[in-house]
């Protein structure tokens, strides 16, 4: 059971170290696990209409995923300094950043969506929308943006729950949205007759129910003494350049993972509408799997946090390798399950035979490496959150955007729809190498 507020200081820097992890990480899995469920049971439903929506929705999925980068951004900015302010015992400060975070994160999100919706068709193309699917891609696109402050202070408030050490409490706010839009989809895209609009409509109403809990979390229930008011609010330099330090990895992380899966979306669409659903089926599985690994690598960084704050350096350097020991064996399994039986988890999303043989074959080229990601997603946790922006940027942005970026334009020019297949595998395998030097080098620092 996780401890109260007021003991949250001496449990994450006395307590045993994969009891505090373990504490830390299972609410965080949860909440992961649950919002891949419910992009899964998206792709499940859309998958009953047509190819040309499950396209449209692997083909807008690249921007939700920007829009949660932004609100990672704010949310492990602001709370990676938190974690370290509330280690070293300054709440105060930890509240003004909790305050400020989330005003830059709703006005950020105010911002994208007025901005998209004016260029609508031409971002739709730009995503790798295809002459067919390009209808169903501005409908559904067109609704998801109407969420888009709401999903950005979502994951601001979730992460800042969770770096102060109230990880339950950021998961229910989660699945209380993620659940409500599993609820939803049937009842919208078949009941009511909406199809596509349905689902996005499905997803914007779980969104605001998110941002609606995490807050009555942070003004109804004890976190760390941290408060969220307008009086708390600075708009001194300092905090941005924190959220900056702090959120950059988690930007770079994920935006340029956006920007990876567009330039996947538009090699598959070479190949038409059933490789584009194929690749995007396939980055649904992988996503779920390694859910996981980051809501572990999440759970690992409040205790970070707060060692690092507190200088306890050996115990963070347990906990980091109690972290990657975990990590690597539930990989090594979950990859090992799925890989035996690719075809029928893709025929699970869409009973199409090119989807099929398309996605089975990429399912296993990425689940082949996948373990290693188990020491790169700890290592970029620990460089985020012990204030080393400039090698977790590097880390953060190898895997999905550094490494893959050059080998997703060479690789389908050299081998075809193999190479589209096999280039995250091989990402994978360049970024542990990488990953080696960079995370033994800030360790020898922590003296």
């Amino acid at each position: 059971m996780q401890p109260r507020h007021r003991d949250n200081y001496e449990f994450l820097t006395q307590a045993p170290v994969s009891r505090v992890i373990l504490t830390m990480a299972v609410p965080t899995i949860v909440s992961m696990l649950v919002t891949c469920f419910y992009v899964i049971v998206d792709t499940y439903f859309v998958g009953q209409l047509n190819t040309q929506s499950t396209a449209a929705v692997g083909i807008v999925f690249p921007l939700m995923s920007l829009i949660q980068a932004i609100g990672s951004f704010f949310g492990h900015g602001s709370g990676a300094y938190m974690s370290r302010e509330l280690g070293a015992r300054r709440t105060d400060n930890a509240s003004s950043m909790a305050t400020t975070g989330l005003v830059y994160a709703l006005l950020t999100g105010i911002l994208i969506a007025v901005v998209a919706l004016l260029f609508l068709r031409p971002l739709s193309l730009v995503l790798g929308s295809t002459a067919t699917s390009l209808p169903f891609t501005e409908q559904y696109m067109a609704i998801i943006l109407l969420g888009a402050p709401f999903q950005i202070a979502s994951f601001t408030l979730n992460s800042q729950l969770r770096m102060q050490g109230n990880a339950r409490y950021a998961m229910w706010g989660i699945i209380s949205g993620a659940l409500l839009n599993v609820i939803l989809d049937p009842i919208l895209i078949f009941a009511c007759g909406l199809q596509l609009r349905g689902a996005a409509l499905a997803t914007v109403i779980g969104q605001i129910v998110s941002v609606a809990v995490l807050l009555a979390m942070c003004h109804f229930r004890a976190t760390a003494g941290v408060r969220l008011s307008p009086r708390y609010f600075s708009l001194h330099w300092h905090y941005v350049r924190e959220i900056v330090y702090g959120g950059s990895p988690s930007l770079s992380r994920q935006g340029l993972a956006s920007i990876s899966v567009i330039l996947l979306n538009v090699a598959a669409a070479g190949y038409g509408d059933a490789a584009v659903a194929a690749m995007s089926i396939v980055s649904r599985v992988t996503m779920f799997v390694m859910a996981v690994i980051v809501g572990l690598g999440q759970g690992f960084q409040p205790f970070c946090g707060y060692c690092y704050g507190a200088a306890l350096y050996n115990r963070l350097r347990h906990g980091f390798w109690f972290t990657v020991r975990v990590g690597f064996v539930f990989l090594l399994c979950f990859s090992a399950f799925f890989f035996c039986f690719a075809e029928q988890t893709i025929a699970v999303f869409r009973d199409d035979a090119i989807v099929i043989a398309v996605g089975s074959t990429a399912l296993r080229w990425h689940l082949a490496v996948y373990p290693l990601n188990a020491y790169i997603m700890a290592g970029n946790m620990m460089l985020q959150t012990t204030r080393r922006p400039l090698r977790a940027n590097v880390l953060s942005s190898a895997r999905k955007g550094l490494v893959f970026i050059p080998f997703i334009l060479i690789l389908p020019h050299l081998f075809g729809l193999m190479g589209i297949a096999m280039c995250q595998a091989v990402c994978d395998v360049v970024t542990f190498i990488i990953a080696i030097p960079i995370v033994r080098s800030a360790f020898r620092e922590m003296t």
